[in-house]
C-alpha cells in the first residue's frame, strides 16, 4: 500500500487545523476591521469578493501543478515532478504579476463597474484596500503553489506551521496597525500583504532543500517550458472557471438575500460561518484526497486510488456526522453566542439544523469524490456538472423557491442541498464507471 494508516493521519490532521485556522483569523480579521467603522467593513467586504476571485484561480493553477507533479512522483520520476513544480510557480508568477498591474492601474474602473456608484467613504476605502492588497497577489500566488506542492509529497504538517505563523503576524500587524498606528483600513491591507511575503518567502526558500522529492534546486530559470504548462492549465483552467462561477453564484445569491430582511440576512451570515466549521474535516479529506489520488494514479494503481477513496471519504463523512449531531443538538444555545432576535434566532436554528442533516448525505460525494475524478484529469466532466448544478438549481431553485413559493431564506439553503444531491448522484455514476480512468 501506498499510505499507512499513520501516513494519512500525519497528511490530513494538520490539513483540518489549517482549514480551522483559517476560519478563526477570517472571524478575528472581520471583528478588528469593523472597529474602524461601517464604512471600513463595507469596503474591505466589496474588495475581498474580487480578492476571492483572484485568489480561486491561483488556487486553481496550484491544484493542477499539484497533479502533474503528483503523478510523476507515483512514477518515482522526482525530477520532472520538480521539473513542473518550477514551471508551476514560474507561471504563478508571470499571471498574478500581470493581475497585479491591471489592479493597480485600473482599480478605480474595476471598483466602479462591480459594484457601481456605493457611497464616497466606502469607495475610498475599498480603492485603499485594493491598491495595497494587490501587491500580495504574486506572492500569494506563490505561497499556494508551494503548499500545493508540500501536500503533493504528504507534508501538510510544514504547510500548517506556515500558515499559522503568516496569520499570527496578520493578527498582529492588524492590531499594532489599525489600533496603535491608527491607520484603519490601510494598516490591515499593510499587514495582510506583509504576512503573505513573509509566508511566501519562507515556503519558497523551503523548496530548495535538496532532500525534498520535490524541490527546485536546479530548476530555477526563467523559461517557460509550454509542454508542462499546458498539462498544468489542462487540470487548472476548468477548475478555475468552476470555482471562479461557484464564487460568481454565491455573490448572486447574497443579492438575492438581501432582498429578504435584515433577519435573513443575519441569519444567513450565522449558518454561514457555522456550516464552514460543520464541513471543516471534509474539507481537509478534500484536499488530502486530490494528493493521495494523484500518487496513486501517476502509478498506475486504480484500484489504490478507489481504495483510498473510499477509506478517505468514510472518514469525512464519519467526522461530518459527530459535527452535524453538536450542532443539530445545540444549534439553539450556540445561536445565543450571536445575541440574534428571537425571529432571527428562530430562522437560524431551522436553517442550521436543515444543513446539518443534509450535509451528512450528500455533502462529501458532492465535493470530495470528484478531487479523485480530477486526479485522474478528468476535469472538463466535472466542471460541466458542477457549473450546470449550480447555476439550475443552488441559483435557479434559489429564486423559485425563494421568492415564487415565499419559502425565505429556507429555500436558498434548500435549494442548495438540491445542488448537493445532484452531483453527488453524477460523481457516482461517473465514478462507478472506468471512462474517467481513461483521461490520464
Amino acid at each position: 500500500m501506498l499510505y499507512t494508516n499513520k501516513d494519512l493521519r500525519k497528511l490530513i490532521i494538520p490539513l483540518v487545523f489549517e482549514q480551522l485556522l483559517a476560519i478563526l483569523v477570517g472571524m478575528v480579521d472581520t471583528v478588528m476591521i469593523a472597529g474602524v467603522g461601517e464604512a471600513a467593513v463595507s469596503g474591505v467586504s466589496l474588495v475581498d469578493t474580487i480578492n476571492i476571485l483572484v485568489i480561486n484561480i491561483t488556487a486553481a493553477l496550484a491544484t493542477g501543478g499539484a497533479v502533474v507533479a503528483g503523478h510523476y512522483l507515483g512514477q518515482k520520476d522526482s525530477g520532472n515532478a520538480s521539473r513542473s513544480a518550477w514551471q508551476l510557480v514560474l507561471f504563478s508568477i508571470w499571471l498574478s504579476l500581470a493581475v497585479t498591474v491591471i489592479f493597480l492601474a485600473l482599480h478605480k474602473p474595476i471598483l466602479r463597474g462591480v459594484f457601481g456608484q456605493v457611497e464616497p467613504e466606502v469607495m475610498k476605502n475599498a480603492s485603499v484596500y485594493l491598491v495595497i492588497t494587490a501587491i500580495s497577489i504574486c506572492p500569494l500566488a506563490m505561497y499556494n503553489a508551494c503548499a500545493a506542492l508540500f501536500r503533493a509529497m504528504s507534508d501538510s504538517r510544514t504547510t500548517m506551521l506556515i500558515a499559522i505563523a503568516m496569520n499570527l503576524l496578520n493578527l498582529v500587524g492588524n492590531a499594532i496597525l489599525i489600533y496603535g498606528v491608527k491607520m484603519g483600513v490601510a494598516g490591515a491591507a499593510i499587514a495582510t500583504t506583509f504576512s503573505r511575503t513573509v509566508a511566501a518567502a519562507i515556503i519558497m526558500w523551503m523548496m530548495f532543500h535538496s532532500g525534498k522529492a520535490i524541490n527546485f534546486r536546479g530548476q530555477a530559470d526563467w523559461k517557460i517550458d509550454f509542454g508542462l504548462i499546458k498539462k498544468i492549465l489542462y487540470i487548472g483552467v476548468p477548475n478555475g472557471l468552476e470555482n471562479s462561477l461557484f464564487q460568481l453564484g454565491k455573490i448572486l445569491l447574497l443579492s438575492l438575500v438581501s432582498t429578504l430582511g435584515t433577519y435573513a440576512i443575519a441569519a444567513n451570515a450565522v449558518c454561514n460561518t457555522l456550516a464552514s466549521f460543520n464541513v471543516l474535516p471534509g474539507s481537509a479529506v478534500n484536499l488530502a484526497l486530490l494528493s493521495v489520488a494523484s500518487m496513486c494514479i501517476g502509478a498506475g494503481d486504480f484500484k489504490q486510488a478507489r481504495y483510498y477513496t473510499k477509506k478517505l471519504m468514510l472518514t469525512a463523512i464519519g467526522c461530518t456526522v459527530v459535527i452535524s449531531g453538536i450542532l443539530f443538538v445545540f444549534a439553539p444555545w450556540v445561536m445565543k453566542i450571536y445575541q440574534l432576535t428571537p425571529q432571527t434566532e428562530s430562522l437560524a436554528v431551522q436553517v442550521l439544523r436543515w444543513h446539518t442533516a443534509l450535509a451528512v448525505i450528500f455533502w462529501v460525494p458532492s465535493f470530495s469524490l470528484p478531487n479523485t475524478l480530477r486526479a485522474a484529469g478528468d476535469v472538463v466532466w466535472t466542471m460541466l456538472i458542477a457549473i450546470v448544478s449550480m447555476w439550475v438549481f443552488r441559483i435557479g431553485f434559489a429564486y423559485l423557491f425563494s421568492v415564487h413559493f415565499s419559502g425565505g431564506l429556507m429555500g436558498v439553503w434548500v435549494a442548495m442541498t438540491i445542488d448537493w444531491a445532484f452531483r453527488a448522484l453524477c460523481y457516482l455514476v461517473r465514478y462507478r464507471g472506468h471512462k474517467w480512468e481513461r483521461n490520464f
